[in-house]
């Protein structure tokens, strides 16, 4: 071959052919959710992938990085549904309206997201932010410009009126803050969600019933009408989309379940019609148990919030619990989903301990947390566990979650694509 050639081939040869290896020795590893943990294993990383798995510990060469987690439980990092980045619930809410920039909440998300991080989870759905500082975050942590979990961003559509749409200030205000992907009728609502897709959203995100935290006596009960749900989840998936609805009632969850979305947010009073769809369409609940104690325990515990938020907390926050373990024994698909921003970020584990709380096993809640949060998003060929070819996004804790689930709440160890960010 001319010397040409060679140096022609040489430039196309990719650095990660000769990328230096990472090994991480694991105690115990939980590589697959739906897997028995098994004992000292070894796993080789290069670049931002897993190159393989490997039983016993591996000795490290002088070309290889070794971290040591002989002691500790490893396992895939953990994937919460529903956040919401830019803020968290409380009683300055209304003054920061007044106070706080639009940039000024998109750097302050930037915290919150390298605190998510920092609480093992490495892949967040951001279900509801100002969309362009939003999609501005996602891209800054994906160039490696910030520490952050990876996003999946949506873009809102909300009916005038309805939860997602403005609330809670006088009518100026109201005018100010409402979205261009507020709609009315099934092909405004195609063209919102058209809108969104078009500025650089991941997902859509609609409401298809009212809202606990909507500052209007409106209930929480189907609100989006069929066709607009329709017409929303067909532009979405004409475009490569996901649709994602936040429901409360059964009334709208099962409209948004005949409409065709990928998942149901919250789903806090699903019953057997809708435990049939969930199962005919392969929907998921993602349940957001942790959403619904934060705002009992506000509602009980403090005196911002109006009367017509509070009535909404407290009754459906209730009855939040005891409605999941129905779902999970009807045997619908279930992801990890904490509403977070209602709660406060880098808290997401408890999540998992009301779950197991609730009558889920532990192993099951990390495999909501994994491998079905991965499936939900498509990813489950690059994310999900601890596998050859997946992205490298793995944690650990001192001890087995799986026997304490409280452990996830203590995350010692945190890996986001081959990059250590807490050891």
């Amino acid at each position: 071959m001319p010397k040409k050639s060679l140096l022609t081939l040489a430039l196309f040869i990719t650095p990660s052919c000769f990328a230096a290896q990472t090994l991480i020795h694991a105690g115990e590893l939980l590589y697959h959710a739906d897997k028995v943990p098994l004992t000292k294993q070894t796993i080789i990383i290069e670049g931002d992938k897993i190159v393989g798995v490997q039983a016993g510990f591996q000795q490290a060469t002088k070309d290889q990085t070794l971290i040591d987690l002989s002691d500790s439980f490893v396992m895939p990092g953990l994937m919460d549904m529903h956040v919401h980045l830019q803020f968290e619930l409380g009683p300055e809410n209304d003054i920061e309206i007044a106070k706080v920039s639009p940039e000024l909440a998109g750097m302050r998300s930037a915290y919150y997201a390298k605190k998510t991080l920092e609480a093992g989870f490495t892949t967040v759905r951001d279900l509801g932010s100002d969309p362009q500082y939003m999609y501005a975050l996602r891209d800054a942590i994906n160039n490696g410009w910030l520490e952050g979990p990876r996003i999946i961003a949506a873009g809102s559509v909300a009916i005038t009126g309805g939860h997602l749409d403005s609330s809670g200030v006088h009518h100026e205000m109201l005018d100010k803050f409402a979205s261009k992907t507020t709609c009315d009728g099934p092909y405004d609502c195609r063209r919102a969600a058209r809108h969104a897709i078009k500025y650089g959203a991941d997902w859509i995100k609609v409401a298809a019933t009212g809202g606990v935290l909507t500052d209007r006596a409106t209930g929480t009960g189907q609100q989006m009408e069929d066709d607009e749900l329709n017409q929303v989840v067909k532009a979405a998936n004409s475009m490569g989309r996901k649709v994602a609805a936040h429901a409360h009632q059964e009334d709208g969850i099962i409209a948004a379940l005949e409409a065709g979305v990928a998942s149901i947010e919250h789903g806090s009073y699903a019953g057997k019609k809708a435990y049939k769809l969930f199962k005919k369409t392969g929907a998921y609940l993602v349940p957001t148990l942790l959403a619904g104690q934060t705002v009992v325990e506000m509602a009980n515990n403090s005196n911002f919030m109006s009367d017509a938020i509070k009535e909404k907390a407290i009754r459906v926050g209730n009855d939040m619990k005891g409605n999941f373990f129905n779902a999970y024994k009807a045997g619908i698909n279930i992801a990890y989903g904490t509403d977070s921003g209602v709660s406060k970020h880098g808290t997401n584990a408890r999540e998992a301990v009301l779950m197991v709380s609730a009558g889920m096993p532990a192993q099951q809640v990390i495999k909501s947390a994994t491998i079905n949060s991965a499936k939900l998003l498509g990813l489950e060929k690059k994310l999900g566990s601890i596998e050859s070819g997946k992205f490298a996004d793995i944690i650990a804790t001192k001890a087995s979650p799986l026997k304490n689930i409280e452990q996830l709440m203590d995350v010692t160890f945190v890996m986001h694509s081959g990059r250590t960010l807490k050891k």
